[in-house]
């Protein structure tokens, strides 16, 4: 049979066919479990998290027959009688009061006072009394002269859908205008854009501080033995070993104004008074750069150990000064390791939220501060799912662009 097999080049190639079948087969069933877990914990996470930030389903959910109402609706006059009618019969309509809460919540995002005129509204339903849309107008602008504000109705129709993108478009400070043209919220309201440039530029400090502290440690722990390098890696990885509160417990015992460092530069004569190290952007990138510095030295101390030192000796050699040849020989061969660094502690940096929350002011609070605000204080989970996707495409776009700007390097080398 063998031999049969053999002869036959076609029996052959099947035979091998099937037994690299077999051997993919087994290696994907190995990794199944981890793309199980990785579908379950991450991606569909993510997934839900794009989902939310465009999903508005309150108004469309609470006042189906207010919004077919407002269809042709011209959104500048006020709305006529029955709208009024319509928004009666939705509210009456709504199962209990959590309901009614629910889409009070979501309008009063969008208008100051919705809140206490759904609700106001509900808890005085039903209008005895009122037959006709007419009367139904009349009722409710007796209960509450508010509802002849075009604004309440505006906010209403422009939530009509249950797909938006009123949230993302919020989250760069833009929105849409009563007739639905996107453009620039007002001056005073324009906040996502300086808390995106705030987050950008504390994690680029950090990055910065991270890389001219971990540069030089990195570039000793390479030059060690490996006994030696492996006993000080262990101090470096420390860290890790011990909780983020406790060591910005930590820090806040050091920082303070009666504090370990401001007392060592008292008693020093550096200093005649305290310095405020506290709740500010000074103890913000102090604690974040002692806990991401190990992100930066591990990738830089990994591409150090592959670069030969002779080939700074062989710089030297060739006349160059130690330091021309340690910039223009040894750095360009670390330009790797800075990259995978600077992205990894940029990338943690500006997600960081306990750090900033703890040791920062209002001045100093990051992008996700605000996405825990809105998912736990204002219940707002669209607003609070549209800052992380920005966070996300934020994070997508530095990662493509290290690609781009890696694999430019690789192809000019």
């Amino acid at each position: 049979m063998t031999t049969a097999v053999l002869a036959d080049p076609r029996a052959l190639q099947r035979s091998l066919t099937r037994a690299e079948r077999r051997r993919k087969l087994r290696a994907f069933s190995l990794t199944l479990p981890l793309l199980v877990f990785l579908l379950a914990t991450f991606m569909v996470p993510i997934a839900a998290l794009l989902m939310r930030a465009v999903e508005n389903p309150e108004v469309a959910k609470a006042l189906p027959r207010t919004v077919g109402a407002l269809q042709t609706w011209n959104r500048q006059d006020t709305p006529p009688p029955a709208a009024f009618a319509a928004v009666a019969a939705d509210l009456g309509a709504l199962p209990d009061r959590a309901d009614a809460a629910n889409l009070a919540r979501r309008l009063n995002s969008e208008v100051a006072g919705a809140r206490s005129l759904v609700l106001g509204t509900y808890k005085a339903l039903p209008l005895e009394g009122a037959t006709t849309p007419a009367d139904v107008k009349a009722r409710l602008v007796a209960l509450d002269e508010r509802w002849t504000d075009v604004r309440y109705w505006q906010a209403i129709a422009r939530n009509g859908s249950r797909w938006t993108g009123g949230y993302l478009l919020a989250s760069v400070d833009l929105r849409r205008d009563a007739q639905g043209q996107v453009e620039r919220m007002p001056e005073d309201q324009r906040v996502f854009g300086r808390i995106l440039m705030r987050t950008f530029g504390i994690s680029a400090v950090v990055t910065l501080w991270c890389l001219l502290l971990g540069y030089p440690l990195a570039y000793w722990l390479s030059t060690l033995s490996a006994r030696r390098a492996n006993v000080l890696m262990i101090l470096v990885l420390v860290p890790f070993w011990t909780s983020i509160l406790v060591r910005i417990a930590a820090w806040i015992v050091l920082l303070q104004s009666a504090g370990l460092v401001n007392r060592a530069l008292m008693s020093a004569g550096l200093i005649e008074q305290p310095l405020a190290l506290l709740f500010n952007r000074t103890g913000v990138i102090v604690a974040m750069v002692h806990i991401l510095l190990p992100f930066m030295i591990l990738p830089l101390y990994s591409v150090m150990k592959s670069v030969p030192p002779t080939y700074l000796r062989a710089a030297v050699s060739l006349g160059s000064s130690p330091l021309a040849a340690f910039f223009r020989v040894y750095v360009p061969q670390t330009y790797p390791g800075i990259g995978a660094g600077a992205l990894l502690v940029f990338i943690l940096s500006i997600g960081y939220y306990v750090t900033p929350a703890l040791l920062g002011g209002a001045d100093d609070q990051m992008l996700s501060y605000y996405v825990a605000q809105y998912a736990n204080v204002n219940v707002n989970w669209g607003m609070a799912s549209a800052l992380g996707a920005l966070l996300l495409v934020a994070t997508l776009v530095l990662y493509a662009v290290y690609r781009r700007v890696v694999k430019s390097e690789l192809s000019l080398g």
